[in-house]
């Protein structure tokens, strides 16, 4: 049904890597909460008003909510599409994680809100009346949240929308949250004690759960999260694999929401290759991941010496010395100046998150490990920290 669905409503639905195709799937969904959310707290409401049940109208309120919050993500897919201008170089498409982010607010709020009336019905409970046309009522309720959570998946997997997928997990909440109301109904008609307060008060936690779920999940993309390792990965072996390229490092990657990447890397090109040659291999790289990915990648160019013995003789005993170190550390950019009486021993080491040794305690056990090769070798050392957990770049 789902499939029918976005083929009627949602044109050219298989291109979605078109930032208008993924704006007319959001939209699509939006419209879908709004309309079968809001008959949910219809037929709840009144369900509720009639039998005097707090867990059912407590119901009722949440699917309210999840049609108010339909509402937030179709107003957030229509700005978040639009255009780059004068005070938002790089688009507005983290207006989509805003609006994530607004309607977690609302969720814990409701969900504050019926925590507070529930233990009210269970400090002073009142009977609710039993009808068959509530369960009725509720286990259609579970079926088209069952459905919506399907539904919410599917278009939130398709397009890459971390809003969307926390819908599919409300609405999988509410499935859990509408069952735990109808089993409350059912024991209290057939055990003769009123459940009604407590399994409100479990709906009213549940919908709190999903609140601070919703909180993580929007507002990690605001803060700036580290790139997947799949993207990461893609990005290494597409540019390493250009005649030309011998390493890189320094990756950098940043998101300013689906479709909006921006990248920049180090790449290592032959120093003695002519510079207007490797000047158009960087250009025509850059250009195919704009292309083909939609990635704006920024290179700078490191030229190193592939062909002077002494060099890579060195440059193999130090990276032996830092292994010895510490294994997890990374080595690029590596010269040597020659002089006389001393000569510079110049490069950079990447280390990875959480690394147990201080920065000033590894330059000093990396200065005297090469004064331990020759004193007449002065360690010049930058230490970079990896902004790519656990994909740091080896280029010894």
């Amino acid at each position: 049904m789902t499939e029918l669905l976005i083929r009627l409503f949602v044109r050219d639905a298989k291109e979605t890597d078109r930032p208008e195709v993924r704006e007319r799937y959001g939209k699509f969904s939006g419209m879908v909460g709004i309309i079968t959310n809001l008959l949910l707290f219809a037929m709840k409401a009144v369900t509720g008003a009639v039998t005097g049940s707090v867990s059912i109208i407590a119901d009722a309120v949440n699917n309210l909510s999840d049609s108010a919050s339909s509402v937030i993500t179709l107003v957030g897919f229509k700005l978040s599409a639009k255009p780059a201008d004068r005070e938002h170089p790089y688009g507005h498409a983290r207006i989509e994680y805003i609006s994530g982010l607004i309607v977690s607010f609302l969720i814990l709020f409701l969900g504050f809100q019926l925590l507070q009336e529930s233990v009210g019905k269970i400090l002073q409970p009142e009977e609710a009346a039993f009808s068959p046309a509530a369960v009725v009522v509720l286990v259609l309720s579970c079926a088209m949240k069952g459905w919506q959570c399907l539904f919410y998946r599917k278009v939130g997997r398709r397009i890459s929308s971390p809003t969307i997928e926390a819908t599919a997990a409300d609405s999988l909440s509410d499935v859990i949250s509408t069952a735990a109301v109808l089993l409350g109904l059912i024991v209290s008609s057939v055990a003769g004690f009123n459940l009604d307060g407590y399994m409100g008060v479990i709906v009213a936690l549940l919908i709190l759960w999903t609140g601070i779920k919703v909180v993580k999940e929007t507002s990690d993309p605001l803060l700036g999260v580290a790139p997947s390792k799949e993207l990461v990965d893609d990005i290494c072996r597409t540019i390493l694999s250009t005649p030309g390229i011998l390493g890189l490092h320094d990756l950098n990657v940043h998101s300013y929401g689906e479709g909006r990447i921006f990248a920049s890397v180090h790449c290592e090109v032959d120093a003695h290759e002519d510079i207007l040659a490797s000047h158009d291999l960087i250009d025509n790289i850059e250009r195919d991941f704009l292309q083909n990915k939609q990635i704006h990648l920024v290179i700078h160019m490191d030229p190193i010496v592939t062909d002077d013995s002494p060099t890579n003789d060195l440059r193999l005993k130090v990276h032996e010395l830092l292994h010895q170190i510490a294994p997890e550390i990374t080595m690029h950019d590596f010269r040597v100046v020659w002089g006389k009486t001393h000569s510079n021993v110049i490069f950079d080491v990447c280390v990875p998150f959480g690394f147990r040794i201080g920065d000033a305690d590894l330059l000093r056990q990396i200065e005297e490990g090469i004064a331990s090769l020759n004193p007449a070798y002065h360690a010049v050392v930058t230490v970079d920290h990896s902004y790519i957990p656990g994909n740091e770049e080896e280029n010894a």
